[in-house]
C-alpha cells in the first residue's frame, strides 16, 4: 500500500499497482515496477543458448589465439566476443536442440591480410607440418608475416596451437601433439599474421586429420 505524504497532490511511498513511489534527497518520484524473466524459455531464445554454449565450448582453449587472431574486429567489442559472433552466424548447422559446428566454416583469424599459397598438411610421428608456398609480393602478402596452425580436438574440448611457429618465406611450421591426442581426430588451420602484429589474414581450414 502506497502512503500520500503531502495531500492527493503531493508523493508517495510504497506501491500503487504497477507503480512504485519514493524519493530522494527531498525530491519524490515514481516509477513502473519491471517484470521479472529470470528464465525465458521460448523456442528461440533456447535455441540461441544452444549457439551461444556450443561456440563458448570451441573458443575457451583457444582464448589467447583469438586475441591475436581476432584483433582488427576488437573495436567497440572484445576480439573473443566479435569471433563469437562470427560463428554463431555462420558456422553452426542444424536444428534445435541439435546444433552442430562447422569446421569448415569456422574462422579462428579474420582480415584483409592475403593468405598463403597452396597449403598443405602432413601428419607424422606425433606431429603435423603444415607447409604452403611463398607467395610474397602478391597483394600485401610479406616474406616476413608470421603463421599461426591451430589444431582443435572435438573429442576432447582441447586445442593446440602456435601464434609465432614460422614466417611467410620459412614456407613451412610444425605444431606437436599431446602424447594423449594420439590416434585422436583434429581440427586443423593456419592463420597469418604481419610483423608487426596489426594486419591478419582470414584462415584457411585444412581439414580434418588423425593423429599417428
Amino acid at each position: 500500500m502506497g502512503t500520500i505524504k503531502q495531500g492527493i497532490l503531493g508523493g508517495f511511498s510504497g506501491k500503487v499497482g504497477k507503480v512504485i513511489g519514493s524519493s530522494w534527497k527531498g525530491i519524490s518520484y515514481m516509477r513502473v515496477r519491471a517484470q521479472s524473466v529470470k528464465n525465458p524459455r521460448t523456442e528461440g531464445q533456447m535455441g540461441q543458448r544452444s549457439k551461444f554454449a556450443l561456440t563458448l565450448d570451441f573458443l575457451k582453449p583457444i582464448t589467447a589465439y583469438i586475441r591475436t587472431g581476432y584483433k582488427t574486429y576488437a573495436n567497440k567489442q572484445t576480439a573473443f566476443n566479435a569471433a563469437m559472433s562470427y560463428i554463431v552466424k555462420n558456422a553452426i548447422e542444424g536444428t534445435a536442440p541439435d546444433y552442430v559446428l562447422d569446421f569448415s566454416n569456422v574462422l579462428v583469424s579474420r582480415g584483409s591480410l592475403s593468405q598463403p599459397s597452396e597449403p598443405n598438411v602432413n601428419m607424422d610421428s606425433g606431429k603435423a607440418t603444415i607447409s604452403w608456398t611463398d607467395n610474397s609480393g602478391q597483394g600485401d602478402a610479406l616474406p616476413t608475416d608470421v603463421a599461426m596452425p591451430l589444431a582443435y580436438n572435438p573429442d576432447k574440448g582441447e586445442a593446440v596451437f602456435n601464434t609465432s611457429a614460422a614466417t611467410r618465406a620459412d614456407q613451412s611450421a610444425e605444431l606437436n601433439f599431446p602424447a594423449d591426442w594420439n590416434g585422436d581426430t583434429v581440427e586443423l588451420y593456419i592463420g597469418f599474421v604481419s610483423a608487426d602484429g596489426i594486419n591478419v589474414a582470414n584462415s584457411i581450414y585444412l581439414g580434418n586429420q588423425t593423429i599417428i
